[in-house]
């Protein structure tokens, strides 16, 4: 794979990029809406592939922020068409790598020596390149090791990349410019985080010892000296990327395995840490020959308040949601609805929510689920094309429930998504036997 020297990391350049890019999609619907006109029965398939790699290798050589929002993407299968679905994916483990000498000079201005000075070996060719940073394999006193490094440029270049995104995030979305500051405000926030290596370094020794206990459950150890706020270095895990496995196996009893660890995984950190991974898409998770689920980033940690984390999960409880009084007090607290609201909104906005609460919340109604189940999925697609078809939505204000919102719904829906991959049988509250261990 072709390497790269350099990243634009000024405002111009990387808007410069993103308008050559919105040039190429334009011609696509040029010559699609030509061929239309030839041919009437023409899908948009072909529009959509084309448009798909257009825009992914603009964003693969912007990385950062740009290629993360396609990460983020590439996990909506309900929402976008499956090309973009597939090449958004692409992000997640398969992107240009730094080259060897630019490799050398972060080493030395942020551990002041090269990388060959450090281990007793060093791979100058990454093994593994994402939105953000990429992974070296190194050894230390036979050890294996891996090595992540950021992109030069990434974290300084956050606040104008969001800044072109928003006026379509504001369309797309249908969220007042006015009112959308503390949602932009959130996203950039986590996007700095995740940049930041020694908050990782702190957030995954946290996460990895009040989790260590959790069967089935294996975390890399990190190495303090041998990181800083753009180096990372940590244990190397043996193990092949989670949409790996679901593609092969054939095992349901695996497949519950795997599944029963991630769920338990994530219910103790959302009930019991209030401190949550909120980062769910295969390339973060390994399993290991033993079958075991390796966890190998903890860069985007989302901290739950108890104001917030009261009501969220009250309503997914079958006595609030079945109740109209209790669940328009939660909608209060959760600020989907609002004192300022016309009695034509509060009505649309309470039916809306509790319609797909019923939904999403379905798996804590039971005992155990089935996350394999076609019916459940084919209902969310359905209910996101409708909503997205709905054109009295577009009448409404749509800045809608608290900030938080953003990271735990994305959490929530990346990990609906992984157990269907897996297609795993769950018992729901099987985290609470772990509790006070």
């Amino acid at each position: 794979m072709k390497t790269l020297d350099s990243i634009p990391t000024g405002k111009i350049k990387r808007a410069s990029q993103l308008v050559k890019t919105g040039v190429k999609v334009g011609g696509n619907y040029l010559r699609y809406y030509g061929e239309k006109f030839v041919n009437p029965e023409l899908t948009k398939d072909k529009l959509n592939e084309n448009n798909a790699e257009d825009i992914y290798d603009s964003l693969k050589s912007l990385k950062g922020s740009a290629l993360k929002v396609a990460q983020m993407l590439s996990m909506e299968k309900n929402i976008m068409p499956k090309a973009y679905v597939e090449k958004f994916s692409l992000a997640q483990f398969q992107v240009p790598p730094l080259s060897a000498p630019l490799v050398r000079k972060t080493f030395k201005k942020y551990l002041g020596q090269e990388p060959e000075a450090l281990f007793d070996t060093f791979e100058a060719d990454s093994v593994n390149a994402a939105s953000i940073g990429q992974v070296h394999r190194a050894t230390l006193n036979g050890k294996q090791l891996a090595v992540k490094i950021q992109y030069p440029g990434i974290a300084e270049s956050i606040s104008s990349d969001l800044a072109l995104v928003k006026p379509v995030a504001l369309k797309m979305f249908n969220i007042k410019a006015k009112d959308s500051d503390k949602y932009f405000k959130e996203v950039e926030d986590k996007l700095m985080e995740e940049t930041d290596y020694n908050l990782e370094l702190q957030q995954s020794h946290e996460i990895t010892e009040a989790c260590a206990h959790i069967p089935n459950l294996k975390f890399p150890k990190y190495f303090e000296n041998l990181s800083s706020e753009r180096i990372l270095t940590m244990d190397w895990m043996d193990g092949e990327h989670l949409s790996e496995f679901t593609k092969r196996n054939t095992d349901k009893v695996l497949a519950d395995k795997i599944g029963q660890t991630l769920w338990d995984f994530y219910m103790y950190q959302m009930h019991v840490l209030k401190s949550v991974h909120a980062d769910p898409h295969p390339g973060n998770f390994l399993v290991s020959k033993e079958f075991q689920l390796i966890a190998i980033d903890f860069g985007c940690i989302k901290r739950i308040p108890e104001e917030f984390y009261v009501p969220y999960f009250e309503l997914a409880k079958p006595e609030c949601i079945n109740n109209p009084e209790l669940f328009m007090e939660r909608m209060f607290a959760l600020e989907i609805l609002r004192a300022e609201d016309t009695p034509e909104e509060l009505k649309f906005f309470s039916e809306l929510f509790h319609e797909m609460l019923s939904l999403f919340t379905l798996p804590f109604h039971r005992d155990t689920f089935d996350f394999s189940d076609p019916v459940f999925f084919e209902k969310i697609a359905h209910l996101s094309e409708k909503y997205s078809k709905d054109t009295e939505i577009r009448k409404m204000d749509g800045n809608r429930g608290s900030k938080h919102f953003l990271y735990i719904n994305r959490t929530f829906f990346g990990l609906y998504n992984l157990m269907n991959d897996l297609g795993s049988k769950v018992q729901i509250n099987a985290y609470i036997k772990y509790i006070n261990l």
